[in-house]
């Protein structure tokens, strides 16, 4: 089967993402990754509308990112934009900055189209096509809820929760104070109850009973807060995908990882290892999400998966439809 080099960039709210690989079917091989943090979302929840510092800060990085898949010899490139692009009133913006200064077309996907490569890039990989999953990706603006096994999955639902727009509705003293976590975490707590549980709960339950064979269900973290949870757990001043990809975290371990960083003042945590600086606020909100799912589902563990949608969006099965030729 021909391979060949190809170069996706992901325009998060929190951060825009680049990987070129080399692809064959389902298959890929990472050549090159690279991340940027630019805040799409910043000062985006009170109004609803994409700022222009954020918005010309994206489309800059963006050009430069299409500038290193050119030079990595990407055959092709597609740039996707997800939950502050798609939850925006301005969302023209942003596709306008960056069509005019990288002159590539933006794909703006919706949550579900989200949450379908997340669970084709995570089941990627082989380990994770042997049992039960409930895949959660936590980004920026949104989080991925996706129950399936090997390449059959039963659920996907994208929800209103995510790092930046936790930060943003919840802005707390440095350190935060025990009240300003107890209201942030509260609302995730009922959120998760009031939201998550009535559509999630019955899927899981329905995939139970299908595959009672398979074992029980794994609780599988891709995205940006799962990878540097692992670093910290390993002190991995750099990103190792295979040590990353073979850390499961106890919520014991993810519990202790919260209360320390929410103890911490910003400075402090800049300084632990495994936490890029950039990285240093949005982490609260992130490991208070996975605690509070683990607790609200009963799962006792958190498997780490380093793939997740830039990896099915490089693969020819996905939608082409944005591929632009170099």
């Amino acid at each position: 089967m021909e391979t060949v080099r190809r170069a996706v960039i992901d325009v998060g709210t929190n951060s825009i993402k680049l990987l070129v690989a080399d692809v064959s079917r389902r298959d890929v091989w990472p050549v090159h990754e690279e991340s940027r943090q630019t805040r799409l979302g910043k000062g985006f929840y009170a109004t609803h509308r994409l700022q222009p510092e954020a918005v010309a800060h994206t489309a800059a990085v963006a050009w430069e990112f299409v500038q290193v898949a050119r030079e990595k010899n990407a055959e092709t490139i597609r740039i996707v934009a997800t939950s502050a692009a798609r939850d925006a009133q301005n969302p023209g913006d942003l596709t306008t900055a960056i069509e005019r200064v990288a002159d590539m077309k933006v794909e703006i996907i919706s949550g579900e189209q989200e949450a379908e490569l997340v669970f084709l890039g995570v089941t990627s990989d082989s380990k994770l096509a042997k049992q039960p999953l409930l895949l959660l990706d936590v980004g920026g603006g949104s989080t991925e809820f996706i129950v399936g096994h090997g390449t059959h999955k039963r659920f996907a639902e994208s929800f209103p929760l995510g790092t930046v727009r936790l930060l943003e509705k919840f802005p707390h003293s440095d350190p935060p104070t025990p009240g300003e976590f107890m209201a942030c975490r509260d609302w995730v707590k009922d959120f998760l109850s009031n939201e998550v549980r009535p559509k999630l709960e019955p899927a899981i339950r329905r995939e139970a009973k299908l595959e009672t064979e398979a074992g029980e269900m794994e609780l599988v973290g891709t995205g940006g807060t799962t990878s540097i949870l692992a670093r910290m757990e390993k002190k991995l001043d750099r990103f190792d995908r295979e040590r990353i990809e073979s850390t499961t975290l106890s919520r014991e371990r993810i519990t202790a990882h919260r209360k320390h960083l929410w103890n911490l003042p910003l400075a402090k945590r800049k300084e632990i290892v495994g936490l890029p600086k950039q990285r240093a606020d949005v982490i609260l909100t992130g490991v208070l999400i996975y605690e509070m799912v683990m607790e609200e589902f009963g799962f006792r563990q958190l498997r780490v998966s380093t793939r997740g949608l830039r990896f099915a969006a490089v693969m020819p099965s996905t939608p082409l439809k944005k591929w632009q030729r170099t």
